[in-house]
């Protein structure tokens, strides 16, 4: 099973999602249900009834998140050598019609087009990666193929300054769960020297 990438800025937006339900919506409904049960018949009790399903929903959101943070790999963009566009960098297109946009080449647990993330798995993604200034890049719609110019990439958000340097080689990604160290075997026994043979004494 191949990865799934995802940036450091959207790993933080799930964390900072997971963090905001675990530690103040769940404990706000949790207070709303205990409150509406002390009211008494919880059969008749439209706010209890509510606050079990809002907590429900919450619990299987938590659940969502933990593990897809856990089987997510966060991945550090570092500009292509061959000033390519691939994961993590900004892409600036001219349509057909003389139209430009810019989208960034994320993952697909990120992706949100109205902010200009752009899941690499996407037709469009898909017909980015790998290309450079002056390429034209070819998607394929059910409506009919659809050509598109690559302007610009560049690795930091439009006007946010200049990239960084270029990297010899793409660093190696860090998994975004911890991984213990293996445990350190015990040193093997130095083997035991032979005894020597007993003589017998002679009549």
């Amino acid at each position: 099973m191949s990865p799934r990438y995802i940036t450091p800025q959207g790993f933080k937006v799930l964390a900072e999602e997971h963090t905001q339900i675990w530690t103040v919506l769940r404990p706000r409904i949790v207070a709303d249900v205990e409150a509406a049960a002390a009211l008494g018949d919880r059969s008749d009790n439209a706010d209890y009834r509510y606050g079990k399903r809002k907590l429900r929903e919450l619990d299987g959101r938590l659940r969502f998140l933990s593990e897809r943070m856990d089987a997510l790999t966060v991945l550090e963009p570092v500009p292509h050598p061959s000033g390519r566009a691939y994961f993590g960098a900004w892409v600036t297109v001219e349509r057909e019609g003389g139209e430009a946009a810019t989208y960034r080449l994320v993952g697909p647990d990120e992706f949100d087009v109205a902010r200009g993330l752009l899941s690499v798995d996407s037709p469009l993604g898909r017909a980015l990666l790998g290309r450079a200034p002056g390429d034209t890049a070819v998607v394929q719609r059910p409506g009919g193929a659809l050509e598109v110019s690559v302007l610009e990439v560049t690795w930091t958000a439009p006007g946010a300054g200049a990239p960084r340097a270029a990297a010899p080689s793409r660093p190696r990604p860090a998994k975004a769960k911890d991984v213990r160290p293996p445990r350190p075997r015990p040193p093997a026994r130095p083997a035991k020297a032979p005894r020597p043979a007993r003589r017998r004494p002679r009549p």
